[in-house]
């Protein structure tokens, strides 16, 4: 062997022994050593680490369980949260009806019927058009506390004291006064009644009046007596106006008055002191009829009624009218305008200073 190769060798020798010394004193060395290499190594803290990629996921972020509180901004859509005040609404306006019928519903009540309060030798029988819901409800006669009826009837003297729907039953013995309707049937309001029933109750409400046969029935509103007229008459009064009418019942000498609706709705009438006149004159009819006497201590007085003066002082006194029912009218039927025949041998009355 040469000196080249073994110096050659020994060359290849030496790195292969240094490695092996190297990894001995790494074993060797203390584990604080390498701690204190560690942080011996300067290392910069604002070198961004690098990032790991990071993977979409195919479900849609969670929504927060309470909403974001705060007003938002701009007109809100249209036709948005209409559902829901509407629903809002409806019910408030079914727990109403229930606490006013003490939770009946509005079809138990209309499936109620008022009895009439008839008997015989009546001086006056008091003709509405059908039920409302709280006559049925009460079963009683103008129960409502807007109605005007219970108080034209004391202050025109027909009842010495005032009187309410409590004490409808008590009439007939003490007053003379009776109660019917053109309509047996329950309605919300006199717009759910139809031309046909309004017809046919004419006919039922002629045979009540032949039956119990009162001195005068009492025509509380225009409407049920135009139908009445055209049914019974076969003509339709012209220039129709309250007070005693030219017509008597059939086969009787029951004389017919008409007066304005008590209904606080009333388009011609609406206050109450508006209808005392006609509540007044139908008293003295009835007087009149029965040859009642009036004595010295009765005072007379000239009794005279301005509507439109009347009209002009609810305005001053800033007095809210009522305004009209439309329903009310739709129910009436038109028919023919001929003057009243003589064949039904009833002739106009004279001027009693209705």
């Amino acid at each position: 062997t040469t000196a080249f190769e073994v110096s050659a060798y020994q060359a290849e020798q030496v790195p292969q022994h240094q490695q092996m010394l190297n990894a001995a004193q790494y074993a060797e060395r203390p584990v604080e050593d390498k701690i204190m290499t560690d942080l011996a190594v300067h290392q910069d803290p604002y070198l961004e680490q690098p990032q790991q990629p990071q993977q979409l996921s195919a479900q849609p972020p969670a929504l927060p369980l309470t909403p974001a509180k705060g007003k938002k901004r701009g007109r809100p859509l249209k036709g948005e949260g209409k559902e829901k005040t509407e629903a809002e609404e409806s019910a408030k306006k079914a727990k109403r009806t229930l606490d006013r019928f003490n939770g009946m519903s509005v079809e138990e009540v209309m499936a109620r019927k008022l009895p009439d309060i008839i008997t015989h030798n009546l001086d006056m029988l008091i003709i509405g058009i059908n039920p409302g819901l709280l006559s049925a409800y009460k079963g009683r006669h103008y129960p409502n506390p807007g109605n005007h009826f219970w108080k034209c009837l004391f202050l025109s003297g027909l009842t010495d004291e005032q009187l309410n729907h409590l004490h409808d039953q008590t009439l007939p013995e003490r007053y003379g006064i009776g109660f019917t309707n053109m309509v047996e049937r329950t309605t919300p309001g006199s717009k759910d009644l139809s031309n046909k029933e309004i017809r046919e109750g004419g006919h039922q409400l002629l045979e009540k009046l032949q039956m119990y046969r009162p001195l005068i029935a009492v025509f509380n509103g225009k409407c049920i007596y135009e139908t009445f007229c055209k049914e019974i008459f076969g003509v339709k009064a012209k220039n129709l106006e309250f007070g005693l009418q030219p017509y008597k019942v059939p086969e009787t000498e029951t004389v017919c008055y008409l007066m304005p609706s008590s209904s606080p709705r009333c388009a011609y009438y609406p206050r109450a002191q508006d209808k005392v006149h006609f509540f007044l004159k139908l008293k003295e009819l009835r007087d009149q009829m029965k040859g009642v006497v009036r004595t010295q201590e009765v005072q007379e007085t000239n009794y005279t009624f301005d509507l439109t003066l009347a009209r002009e002082d609810a305005k001053q006194l800033a007095i809210k009218e009522e305004q009209q029912d439309p329903g009310y009218e739709e129910t009436c039927a038109h028919g023919s305008q001929t003057e009243p025949q003589e064949q039904f041998g009833v002739h106009p009355p004279t001027n009693m200073g209705i």
